[in-house]
């Protein structure tokens, strides 16, 4: 079970940190991903995390605002969201790969083995 936490409201330029809670996996036989999806618009990626020590992958134009982490102790994975702007309002998902499918497939939506539900982040003044 992936549980998504710290959305809501943020005013533009603003900076907001969703944690995702994972339980019923074994942590670190999993990498995870981090994915949005805009009113009105197909599902996008942000990334996927495998390790905190330079083993991420992000999409290109989500890099430089969004930074990934994960707490293997806790069980948990975040992504701190800086500079936010309108256009990342939108529903924000974590998902988990097994690790051996990652390194076969990438970071794909359409290869995660687990989804949370989701929530929402509205940037807006």
């Amino acid at each position: 079970q992936l549980v998504e936490s710290g959305g809501g409201l943020v005013q533009p330029g603003g900076s907001l940190t969703l944690s995702c809670a994972v339980s019923g996996l074994i942590f670190d036989r999993y990498v995870f991903g981090w994915f949005r999806q805009a009113p009105g618009k197909e599902r996008e990626g942000i990334g996927c995390i495998v390790t905190n020590y330079g083993d991420q992958y992000y999409f290109e134009s989500m890099k430089g605002r969004f930074i990934m982490s994960r707490d293997n102790a806790k069980n948990t994975v975040y992504v701190q969201m800086n500079a936010l702007k309108p256009e990342d309002t939108g529903v924000y998902y974590c998902a988990a790969d097994h690790y051996a499918e990652y390194r076969h497939s990438g970071c794909r939506d359409n290869t995660m083995d687990y989804w949370g539900k989701g929530l929402l982040v509205n940037v807006s003044s």
